[in-house]
């Protein structure tokens, strides 16, 4: 459907298989019953509120997490933002909800096989991105952009979806999924992952507000529980090929590039398969998570090459960075001078704040009302929140006449 037609190359797909050594010892393990040390136990979660939202048997820690996650109005809003190409018409490449359900499958599985808490696997992969901006990852360095100037502060996604989730909307999140959430760090690939355990938190909301005030500070963030390690490598897993795929599907290339992985594989389908089997293999009944070198190696440069043949493709950026990005600027100011004014006949009061405080009207762990943030995180948050049609549909209706036209690539084209 909608495909453009590319020429293919010859290939030979290659899928491993976890060795018959793992595979029995998984086998007979699950026979008898034993436990993963390293798991996180559903009885040690920590809330900001230990005696509100209590686990039961219908209701577990982490299940109870997803389902606050799940069931805030903010999460609809995955499906229309951008996961990589914005301003297509095109019904069968990725959004960022088609993502998260990604990371949240490949993880469970991961999960699963090293018999670890794939409630708490589920929670951090489906809040993950909830604090993304509209167009990607080039709507979040223009916020960046804009709100350091402003503030002296830095924007990144991850921190804010842990914003959203604790300090705006009050969910009284577990410390252990926020913490898978604000370490997910998808950006970053590593050949070991070791979880960085800690138990407070002072020291969650320490280590956000140093991700605020200094830019290195995101490339520290290490997650405390090892279910939030296999997030962070998934996050990546669950794009490589993806992306691939989509570029593809969108005509990018005028020929399919020839990749030069040959362990991992270069399609979406062999990534995911031969990931999964040689983080497994390399670490079973361990207290992190491995990889063999080659495969490193290879995981690393096929983010290298999606960088400079996908990310970096003047057909993602040109339309970006002409019309849209000098529309994040102008909509920031609007915002910042209504969130100053705090007057309620704005679309910044009606469809932000008002919003904000419908959502939390029953939340009994909220840290202080919505409207006691200073004006430039609020403008922030109301434009983070937007989806893709949303921020043109707003920026059209704010300033009427302004000339900027948003241009996509249609069905037929």
């Amino acid at each position: 459907m909608f495909g453009k037609g590319l020429h293919m190359p010859e290939y030979t797909t290659h899928y491993h298989n976890l060795s018959e050594k793992i595979q029995k010892r998984i086998t007979e393990d699950r026979m008898n019953h034993v436990e993963n040390p390293y798991a996180f136990k559903d009885e040690d979660v920590i809330r900001r509120v230990m005696g509100h939202d209590r686990a039961n048997l219908w209701r577990p820690a982490f299940v109870r997490d997803t389902e606050k996650i799940m069931n805030l109005p903010f999460y609809n809003r995955y499906s229309d933002k951008t996961q990589v190409f914005s301003l297509f018409k095109n019904d069968d490449i990725s959004r960022r909800a088609l993502h998260v359900q990604f990371v949240s499958r490949i993880a469970r599985n991961i999960g699963r096989l090293l018999n670890l808490n794939t409630d708490l696997i589920e929670a951090i992969a489906l809040g993950h991105d909830i604090g993304h901006t509209p167009f990607g990852h080039a709507g979040e360095r223009t916020l960046s952009d804009i709100y350091h100037a402003h503030t002296g502060r830095f924007f990144n996604h991850n921190v804010h979806s842990a914003r959203l989730l604790d300090d705006i909307c009050g969910l009284n999140l577990s410390l252990q999924t926020l913490d898978g959430i604000i370490c997910h760090n998808g950006e970053m690939e590593m050949k070991e992952y070791r979880p960085r355990p800690y138990s407070d938190f002072d020291t969650f909301d320490k280590m956000k507000e140093r991700c605020y005030l200094d830019k290195k500070e995101i490339k520290k963030l290490v997650p405390a529980t090892l279910e939030g390690c296999v997030v962070r490598i998934c996050d990546i897993i669950a794009y490589l090929g993806k992306d691939r795929q989509d570029a593809e599907k969108l005509g990018l290339f005028d020929e399919t590039p020839i990749y030069s992985q040959k362990k991992i594989g270069t399609t979406n389908a062999e990534i995911i398969n031969n990931m999964v089997v040689n983080i497994v293999e390399n670490s079973y009944g361990k207290d992190g998570l491995f990889m063999d070198e080659e495969y490193f190696e290879e995981f690393s440069n096929a983010k290298t090459e999606n960088s400079r043949l996908i990310y970096g493709n003047d057909k993602t950026e040109k339309e970006f960075r002409s019309v849209i990005e000098p529309m994040f600027g102008r909509m920031y100011e609007k915002l910042l001078e209504d969130a100053r004014t705090m007057k309620e006949d704005t679309v910044f009061y009606q469809h932000h704040v008002r919003y904000i405080k419908e959502i939390t009207k029953y939340s009994k762990t909220l840290k202080k009302p919505y409207e006691e943030n200073t004006p430039e995180d609020m403008a922030a948050d109301f434009i983070a929140g937007m989806t893709d049609d949303y921020f043109i549909d707003c920026y059209e209706h704010l300033f009427p006449g302004d000339g900027r036209k948003v241009r996509y690539s249609g069905y037929f084209e």
